[in-house]
């Protein structure tokens, strides 16, 4: 989920890499504030993902600061089907200005130290100017995700972002309402009408 690309993929991130190699970069948001930022996200909407197949419910991020200059604290968690919790602890680091909203995370430390050879891309394409929501994709295009600091989104900005998705380079039709408070979670962003 939402900077959990990698989490384990050792394996699958020269395919992952490899898949971005024939893909024009990700236009980005050009005024992120990584202050405003912090805090909790709830996930609104996703592109299914292999390492998000456990989450059944309650899929949040939380960012935190760090003492580390240019680096965020992540704290994905998700409610499994047997009412258990997954939680997964990892650090972001910008991969450019910081206003161009452009990170990458790892969840692998060891030693005391971050891995960030086995990372994924983090960027934000879209962000509302009051951070209320934000749409987030990786450079393959295989990868999306709609948060919101609430637990849901009005159609209307549901909409708005799925036509951004479509001018990214996204098929938005992938994009699955996961939302527990949207009595349509399960359901194709495009759906909506």
């Amino acid at each position: 989920m939402l900077l959990s690309l990698c989490r384990g993929a050792i394996i699958a991130l020269p395919l992952v890499v490899a898949a971005c190699a024939d893909r024009p970069p990700l236009r980005t948001v050009t005024d992120f504030d990584a202050e405003r930022y912090l805090g909790t996200w709830h996930e609104i909407a996703e592109i299914p993902t292999w390492f998000q197949r456990q989450c059944a419910r309650a899929t949040t991020a939380v960012y935190s600061p760090v003492a580390e200059p240019g680096q965020i604290g992540v704290i994905n968690s998700c409610g499994r089907a047997d009412g258990t919790v997954d939680t997964a602890r990892g650090r972001a680091r910008f991969t450019a200005p910081p206003a161009e909203g452009r990170l990458e995370v790892t969840f692998l430390q060891l030693g005391g130290y971050w891995i960030w050879p086995i990372s994924g891309a983090y960027q934000v394409i879209a962000l509302d100017p009051g951070y209320g929501w934000s749409l987030v994709g990786h450079p393959s295009r295989d990868y999306a995700w709609i948060l919101a600091r609430e637990p849901q989104l009005d159609d209307g900005t549901l909409r708005m972002l799925r036509d951004r998705l479509a001018v990214a380079g996204y098929d938005p039709c992938r994009l699955i309402l996961t939302a527990d408070a949207d009595p349509r979670r399960g359901q194709s962003i495009c759906e909506l009408g």
